[in-house]
């Protein structure tokens, strides 16, 4: 990426160019969620003002055509994962919705007593407690597979854990504290050959790398819109059309059915049979302008740049004292979480803060992997394509600055 084409799409931020407390704004905390660009505003205000109308149920204009977007925007979704049909892409509010839809309708359907769930001691907490709820209903075991010391799943282990009582893996492909890209399409194989489908929490891939579901074999992807420059409260369940259509619905009420009497209610075909009443049609179309700014781009192109800032910003790091990175995978996103020192990782964010840069603190949902590190937490630093090294430089003398007063 030259510098011009960065200026060019730092300019498609207006929030880039925010003062916080009298300092320019550095945003390394694209982990949580990222900015959005001027074009899915846009698209957003676009569809409030000329194209609101519930969808699917009207015969006027307004509403086929907020129809015709809605579907549109599916169709968008599944070209980016590659999805090998439309009606395999659910919207929900978000990756923890989505977990939860699974781990409800799956678990409804398949799993009884004495069955276990296989998840990864890197998880975040929506790909956890849906899981413990579903064990405690159904009085199942939830199985973990531990980390070594540079934050990589110990895959021995979990070959070992796999046997005749798992009933699904659920698996993060990235990790938001550590960075590790995890082995999913090893993982997926491993699974299959038990006849165990994987759902994999594609929240803090999509954003960085390619992902194609057919090829990676995924029977469950997910991921939410506001962690890569879409809107918040939108996300998106990839299902395979066999087990969608195997599971019995999330939620009940308009739109997903078929008929309904008293006596009974029969269900509509996907992918509406998961989307109980009026959908984010507004979201799913700024959701779909979202993707195109990032195919427009393009995710490789995307990909080198943010390495370059991982690798820069991970040596520069190093010329602190006390500097402990957590998380040294080989194969690592965007994201650095460290210590330094004795220094409470809450103190370093706060004072970053009255700078102008904005990190992330404490355990970040993934509470049981920090007590495993048994750490109290750490400050994450996580980039985006429109960060820049000039970023990371006015970063650490910041940090440095930051340092020295609290030692």
């Amino acid at each position: 990426m030259t510098n011009e084409q960065l200026r060019q799409i730092r300019a498609d931020f207006p929030i880039l160019t925010e003062k916080i407390y009298t300092k320019d704004l550095i945003y390394f905390d694209n982990g949580a969620t990222t900015q959005k660009p001027r074009c899915v505003v846009e698209r957003i205000e676009e569809g409030y003002y000329h194209l609101n109308a519930n969808i699917h149920r009207g015969v006027h204009y307004l509403s086929q055509k907020a129809t015709e977007a809605h579907e549109a925007a599916r169709s968008t979704v599944a070209e980016f994962l590659h999805a090998g049909k439309r009606e395999e892409i659910i919207f929900t509010r978000g990756t923890t919705e989505a977990i939860n839809l699974v781990a409800t309708s799956f678990g409804e359907a398949f799993c009884k007593a004495g069955d276990e769930v296989i998840v990864s001691v890197m998880e975040h907490h929506s790909n956890i407690v849906p899981w413990q709820m579903l064990c405690e209903r159904k009085g199942m075991r939830l199985r973990v597979i531990p980390i070594n010391e540079r934050g990589e799943l110990d895959l021995e282990i979990y070959k070992s854990l796999l046997n005749e009582h798992t009933k699904i893996v659920s698996i993060a492909h990235v990790s938001n504290v550590l960075g590790t890209i995890n082995p999913v399409a090893e993982i997926i194989r491993l699974a299959h050959e038990h006849n165990v489908p994987v759902l994999v929490d594609g929240a803090q891939s999509v954003p960085h790398i390619p992902v194609n579901v057919v090829e990676l074999d995924a029977d469950f992807y997910v991921f939410s819109a506001h962690k890569i420059y879409g809107p918040t409260g939108i996300g998106v369940l990839y299902g395979k059309e066999n087990l969608l259509n195997a599971i019995p619905p999330y939620q009940g009420g308009g739109e997903m059915i078929q008929t309904v009497t008293f006596e009974k209610t029969t269900y509509n075909e996907l992918p509406f049979k998961f989307e109980a009443g009026t959908p984010d049609y507004i979201g799913s179309t700024a959701l779909a302008e979202a993707l195109r700014y990032v195919q427009c781009i393009g995710l490789d192109t995307i990909a080198i740049h943010e390495h370059g800032l991982l690798t820069y910003a991970t040596e520069r790091l190093f010329e602190i004292e006390g500097m402990h990175i957590i998380g040294t995978a080989k194969e690592k996103s965007a994201v650095i979480s460290f210590l330094v020192g004795t220094i409470h990782p809450y103190d370093i964010g706060m004072l970053l803060d009255k700078l102008g840069i904005a990190v992330r603190t404490g355990h970040h949902c993934a509470q049981p992997l920090i007590d495993s590190l048994e750490i109290p937490g750490t400050v994450r630093v996580s980039f985006a394509f429109y960060n820049t090294k000039g970023e990371i430089d006015n970063f650490i003398v910041a940090l440095k600055r930051v340092v020295g007063m609290l030692q």
